[in-house]
């Protein structure tokens, strides 16, 4: 089962961030197993048919029987009572501005077709009534007729917890927070290519977790190409659609040498930066190179909690990142982002942290530059501590799957020789693809929610 599988990796130090609300939404259709004996985790299709219980984290909602509606015209909106009790309420305009018809909606691209001009935002109702066949039946005073079926009603519901229940269900924005004692969960690269379940439980993982370990890839160049189409496509960038971690004679970049690379996130000198990012090792060094990688949002948590005054610096301050060379093509780049960005509840949703390519321009009055320096380096403080940082070492034939606007990862120093030079090859997506795909697969293997 999938949730006993997640249960393995779900060790001492990996939390989840739900809050109060949500974990009472999500309480029915969540239940974790005992843990099992103690081996590496594994996503494969033997362990898919709990998986939705982690993965859609939405209310499983029963087919909604509407006991009667009625129209409040005082406050605009029409009022739902159904079959279990419980009522909803629904804004004239908005019901008028969702008109689910053929005048309204082009239903082959679940798109709109009344435009925001011809709408009256101020209409009222003439008549509303359930139907013979159990919908939502509303005649506006232009004589325009709308019918709502009560399963797109209740799911659209305009209270918190449905609300909340719906945006965890189209953006999985629960996330499982871990340290050290995490081990990675791991899939089959020839199941994922070529099975639903597989795929879909890798990017469930990769969504919660932040990293996901492949299996059994071959040990050449194409790997990471030949993954990216099960998503969709790779993101092109200033080094390439795949780039190739080697080391390399006038570097452009830190990471083609064979030194150690301190804890980062991925190009934060482009404005957009790449939201997930896969590394195959094709071959491995004689000595050395392992892989380091820390849950940034986890160590952000714990900043603001030891020291919420550098949490405040990183998250307001807008620092300059830049990166000059040519690769694919010329570039030079600039950008200015805040270490620690957070949605408008607070929440922690983007790390941006390269020390590679900070650049030299400080955009701050001289009296905050030793504030701005204390309270990133406090940040630093925390990912280095060993009781946070997960230390792995790629084989030929193994790809990671991480989470760039999450993770921070690095690489400890290696040693090569000619006949055995170390070699990665890496390449990037965003997200808006990967959650698309999350979604198509969920709905093969699910159906709809």
């Amino acid at each position: 089962m999938w949730m006993s599988t997640f249960a393995r990796f779900a060790l001492p130090g990996l939390q989840r961030t739900t809050s109060a609300s949500a974990c009472l939404a999500l309480r029915a259709c969540r239940q974790l197993r005992p843990t099992a004996a103690l081996r590496p985790p594994f996503i494969g299709p033997a362990h898919i048919c709990g998986h939705q219980t982690l993965g859609s984290a939405s209310i499983p909602f029963a087919r909604q029987s509407v006991r009667h509606v009625r129209a409040l015209d005082e406050e605009r909106v029409v009022e739902v009572e159904w079959e279990d009790g419980g009522q909803s309420l629904y804004p004239f305009t908005w019901l008028r501005d969702n008109c689910q018809c053929p005048r309204c909606t082009l239903e082959s691209a679940q798109a709109r077709l009344l435009s925001l001009s011809d709408l009256d935002i101020h209409t009222g109702v003439d008549v509303v009534e359930v139907t013979n066949d159990n919908k939502v039946s509303i005649v506006w005073p232009d004589q325009h007729m709308s019918v709502f079926d009560g399963d797109w009603l209740k799911k659209h519901c305009f209270s918190a917890a449905a609300r909340q229940a719906m945006q965890e269900e189209l953006f999985l924005n629960e996330r499982y927070y871990w340290d050290s004692k995490l081990r990675i969960p791991t899939a089959d690269y020839q199941e994922v290519l070529h099975d639903d379940k597989a795929a879909l439980a890798w990017l469930l993982a990769l969504r919660r977790v932040g990293i996901v370990y492949l299996k059994g890839a071959p040990a050449e160049e194409g790997q990471v190409a030949r993954l990216a189409d099960r998503i969709g496509y790779l993101r092109l960038t200033f080094y390439g659609h795949t780039w190739q971690v080697q080391d390399k004679a006038m570097a452009n970049n830190v990471a083609y040498t064979s030194g150690k690379l301190s804890l980062h996130t991925d190009y934060p000198a482009l404005h957009f930066a790449p939201g997930v990012q896969f590394l195959h090792c094709i071959n491995q060094a004689v000595k050395g190179g392992e892989s380091e990688v820390v849950d940034g949002f986890h160590m952000a948590k714990k900043l603001q909690r030891e020291d919420p005054e550098a949490f405040r610096t990183l998250t307001s301050v807008r620092v300059d990142f830049t990166d000059t060379g040519t690769d694919y093509c010329d570039f030079m780049l600039q950008s200015k982002k805040r270490i620690i960005d957070v949605d408008a509840e607070g929440r922690v949703v983007r790390i941006n942290y390269n020390n590679a390519t900070r650049d030299s321009v400080l955009d701050l009055p001289v009296h905050r530059v030793q504030p701005f320096y204390r309270a990133l380096k406090a940040y630093v403080n925390i990912m280095n501590r060993l009781e946070n940082v997960v230390t792995y070492k790629m084989e030929p034939g193994d790809i990671v799957t991480f989470d760039n606007w999450r993770l921070l990862h690095g690489r400890r120093s290696y040693i090569s020789r000619p006949d055995r030079l170390r070699h990665l090859e890496g390449a990037y997506l965003d997200w808006d693809e990967v959650m698309s795909r999350l979604r198509i697969l969920r709905k093969a293997v699910h159906g709809e929610l």
